[in-house]
Parts: C-alpha cells; sequence; structure tokens
C-alpha cells in the first residue's frame, strides 16, 4: 500500500493538477507541503540510500513519476 505523499501526488499527475514532469515547488504548491525538495530526490530511480524508487529524475530540479 502506498503512503500518502505518493499516492497524492499520483492522484494530481491523474487529475492534471501536476503535469507528467513537475519541479519540487509545483509539488510544495500542490500538495501544500514544504518537503518535496528532499522526498522526490530521496525517492529517485538510483538513490544513494537505497530507499525505494518511485520518480524518475528527467534533469536537476525535474522528475516524473516512475
Amino acid at each position: 500500500m502506498e503512503r500518502k505523499t505518493i499516492s497524492a501526488i499520483r492522484r494530481a499527475v491523474a487529475d492534471e493538477r501536476l503535469p507528467g514532469q513537475f519541479t519540487p515547488g509545483e509539488v510544495n504548491a500542490v500538495l501544500h507541503i514544504k518537503w518535496a525538495g528532499t522526498f522526490l530526490p530521496k525517492h529517485r530511480v538510483g538513490n544513494p540510500g537505497g530507499n525505494t524508487e518511485l520518480f524518475i529524475r528527467v534533469r536537476a530540479g525535474l522528475y516524473s513519476l516512475k
């Protein structure tokens, strides 16, 4: 079962409140949070901490869902 944040991001993309490729700032604005700038890289494909891979880093500061 997915946690709240990733579920909310998936819904926001599906509802077109977030584009298919999004920045941490866009996620913060849509979800009314302040920590997407650490959450997205922490859960990107190939993250150094071995955390769950939920996002693809398109380029610096731009992500998409895996």
